[in-house]
């Protein structure tokens, strides 16, 4: 496995992604990792490199790059300056490097992320039709439009050409249980394969083992079903 950082234009402003590519002769199957609140940290290096070993070229672009600091001079935090049209545009961006990267199999590419980055993964797979497996985790705000668009995520659920598997906490709020009825009936409606998963006593953020609120028993469960999806979309 090796790691590296590289930057791509996007709208003329420079985006950092964190790549990490499988060791051994590609072409390989990739996944966007999409960031939470915290940005491309620790644990979204950790996830792409966990899937690096799994065999995936796994990209985690920096979403904040148009965040100045004068931005946050009101002690507002990064994740509110963010644009759901800037998020489709840094992910078109992200896709076309990875469709022509090297080491890529251009036709397989899946998404997933984690709170902020589950509802960009839900976001992703509807507004960009070369994903093939979208796995959100306890993604919140999918029903809420962003800023400088009056339209949600969940609106434009019928763009989505992929399968999706979703992990929830069973006492997150947001989403909430009835956010995840609401969500699944969606797809239902509109003929898209999914899996749904909810953990008991997990919270939101229950896979970050940087927060009070991770849970093992349900991290441990939700990543090796995350790794069979993604294998049975994505691997030949």
């Amino acid at each position: 496995m090796a790691a590296s950082w590289e930057t791509i234009k996007v709208d003329g402003s420079d985006m950092r992604m964190y790549v990490s590519i499988p060791d051994g002769a590609g072409p390989f199957p990739a996944v966007l990792v999409s960031q939470h609140g915290p940005g491309v940290n620790e644990f979204i290096q950790d996830i792409a490199n966990k899937l690096a070993k799994e065999g995936y070229v796994a990209c985690a672009p920096e979403l904040y790059h148009r965040v100045t600091e004068e931005m946050l001079t009101d002690g507002s935090s990064a994740g509110q300056h963010i644009t759901d049209p800037g998020i489709i545009a840094d992910i078109s961006g992200t896709v076309e490097f990875l469709r022509s990267h090297p080491a890529v199999n251009r036709e397989r590419l899946g998404v997933t992320g984690f709170c902020q980055g589950g509802r960009t993964t839900w976001l992703a797979a509807s507004t960009n039709a070369h994903f093939k497996a979208a796995v959100p985790f306890f993604g919140g705000n999918i029903m809420v439009p962003g800023r400088d668009t009056d339209q949600s995520p969940f609106d434009r659920t019928g763009g989505m050409k992929c399968p999706v598997l979703f992990h929830f906490g069973g006492i997150d709020t947001n989403p909430s249980p009835e956010d995840q009825a609401k969500l699944g009936a969606e797809l239902t409606r509109l003929g898209i394969p999914h899996e749904f998963y909810s953990y008991p006593d997990a919270d939101h953020a229950f896979m970050d083992y940087n927060r009070d609120r991770y849970q093992k028993e349900a991290s441990d469960v939700a990543w090796p079903r995350t790794l069979e999806f993604f294998a049975a979309h994505l691997k030949e």
